[in-house]
């Protein structure tokens, strides 16, 4: 069990675990794995760390997905070195637990997926994004955290649409990769696989 950062330690609690900076909280109930866009923005903004809400230092780690690297933009807002073991450890798309992407949208108030039927909630619209959509029920990516120097933070967004941020540029020095988690193998990979493995299984 990795203990709490000290950076953490004003954070609030729930069922035990760091509620991230950047984690919606739905009716007093923390929604782990969906954004809370206004604060999403404002630590892309402030360079401020996702998980604990405090400006970033020297260095700062990017969470990266091969498809991330491809596109040279990491969706999330970064981290602070001494907040990314613990979220490595605790976070179960991070640490392998979660062999699958969600298959629909977090709604925290409502466990059994209903929307929420208040309308002044401020809770996000529940269709899910194109990036959800794309990633529905799909077997998990690998992940990497890439350590960058801040002076080489950068936000990146679309060209026509002046204002919107899509993540933080990849496409500048990396002073240190750290794998998270491989991938999730589909069944026909773990077949493969399985088969090159009897292909080369000298054992008599």
């Amino acid at each position: 069990m990795h203990p709490i950062p000290q950076r953490c330690m004003r954070r609030p609690l729930s069922g035990g675990l760091v509620v991230p900076y950047v984690s919606f909280v739905h009716g007093g109930r923390a929604a782990f794995g969906s954004l809370d866009a206004e604060h999403a923005r404002a630590a892309f903004l402030g360079r401020l760390c996702q998980i604990c809400g405090e400006r970033l230092e020297e260095r700062c780690y990017l969470i990266v997905r091969p498809a991330d690297a491809t596109r040279g933009t990491s969706p999330e807002p970064a981290l602070h070195p001494e907040c990314l073991p613990y979220t490595a450890v605790r976070c179960p798309l991070l640490n392998g637990t979660a062999t699958h992407y969600r298959d629909r949208p977090v709604l925290a108030g409502h466990p059994a997926g209903r929307p929420c039927t208040d309308p002044s909630c401020p809770c996000p619209f529940p269709a899910p994004d194109d990036g959800h959509t794309a990633r529905s029920g799909a077997p998990a990516d690998r992940y990497e955290a890439w350590m960058i120097h801040t002076r080489s933070y950068r936000l990146t967004g679309p060209a026509d649409r002046p204002g919107v941020i899509s993540g933080i540029s990849t496409n500048v020095p990396v002073l240190r990769r750290r794998l998270l988690r491989e991938a999730t193998l589909t069944s026909d990979q773990q077949h493969l696989l399985s088969m090159v493995r009897d292909l080369f299984d000298t054992t008599p």
